[in-house]
């Protein structure tokens, strides 16, 4: 019963610690657990996510992001006319004392050309570069899909990268 206690009370007190694993500190610009979805086979594309809080008193922007795909993009869903789109955005501002949460739905990061599916429990290698604080190199931990969350990607033609309707 001694060890059973002993390795719960361990194990509650190292969650903090892995939560916090996953977060990243660049200057002012803290990033948020940055994450994707597992994806299917077939998938050619794939969504990624993250929070930026810039606790500084100047803003910064991120420029770009890279990884080792065939292309990786910033991206901002939006409904028009009742349909849901998709468009390649160039920047991204985080104000001074602001927080950007990229989410699905919303902006997120596009990895296309996808040869091999974002399989859950693993992590994928990306590098942000923010205009002032510069680069940093940050792990995408690849969840489990729950549910019909009506944002998987895998199914679109992205072929052309300029604007995306979906039907999510």
């Amino acid at each position: 019963m001694k060890t059973l206690l002993a390795t719960a009370t361990a194990l509650a007190l190292s969650l903090p610690a892995l939560a916090a694993a996953h977060d990243y500190k660049l200057g002012d610009l803290e990033i948020i657990h940055p994450y994707m979805f597992e994806t299917t086979a077939t998938a050619k594309a794939g969504g990624g996510y993250v929070t930026i809080a810039n606790t500084g008193d100047s803003a910064d922007t991120l420029v770009s992001v890279s990884a080792d795909f065939p292309m990786v993009q910033l991206h901002e869903s939006f409904e028009q006319d009742g349909v849901m789109r998709m468009q390649h955005v160039e920047r991204l501002e985080i104000g001074a004392g602001e927080t950007v949460e990229l989410a699905p739905g919303g902006y997120h990061v596009m990895f296309m050309g996808l040869t091999e599916p974002f399989v859950a429990g693993t992590h994928v290698p990306v590098t942000l570069s923010f205009e002032n604080a510069g680069e940093i190199e940050v792990e995408f931990m690849v969840m489990e899909r729950e549910g019909d969350m009506g944002h998987d990607h895998s199914g679109h033609d992205h072929s052309d990268h300029s604007d995306h309707s979906t039907q999510d």
